[in-house]
């Protein structure tokens, strides 16, 4: 399967008192991967967009993404680099107008990787899964899912994660 990897830089921050990335502060980095991944951004740092960023974002969206909830298990710490750490996202589920986003946290790679790629099948420090549903902007509900959207995603989907406890 094919998963997307996101580089997320850490900041200073998001570290506790432990050196470590504090967990609030881990679902800000998760937040980052999927907004690099999902929304449409007028100039990509690259000239590339992702192949999932589909969403318009800003005043004049049609759309809102909202998130419905959220689960993570923490694995291991994860102390400070500089080195973006790689998100790797899949979608777990989509359905009329939801989508689940799966994530892993994984060490970066001092060179870069590629946007897309298999599972990098190394251990994590962190699972994670957001469940967003897409509402209208004009009207405040939730909306269907479109055909383009569907299609930009289902290349991504595999099983949702599997976590030790399911909330």
């Amino acid at each position: 399967m094919t998963r997307l990897h996101v580089p997320v830089p850490l900041r200073w921050s998001d570290l506790d008192a432990y050196q470590h990335v504090n967990n609030v502060a881990m679902f800000g980095l998760l937040e980052d991967a999927r907004i690099t991944a999902f929304w449409r951004h007028a100039e990509a740092a690259d000239g590339e967009e992702w192949p999932t960023a589909i969403l318009d974002t800003g005043p004049h969206a049609t759309s809102h993404t909202f998130v419905a909830g959220q689960q993570i298990e923490y694995l291991r710490p994860l102390g400070f680099t500089r080195t973006p750490v790689r998100v790797e996202m899949w979608i777990g589920a989509i359905g009329g107008a939801s989508l689940e986003v799966c994530y892993e946290v994984h060490d970066g790679a001092p060179g870069g990787f590629p946007r897309t790629a298999p599972a990098s099948g190394a251990a994590p420090y962190v699972k994670a899964a957001t469940t967003i549903v897409v509402v209208d902007a004009a009207t405040g509900k939730p909306r269907r899912v479109t055909a383009d959207e569907r299609a930009a995603w289902e290349p991504y989907l595999e099983e949702p994660v599997a976590f030790r406890r399911r909330a």
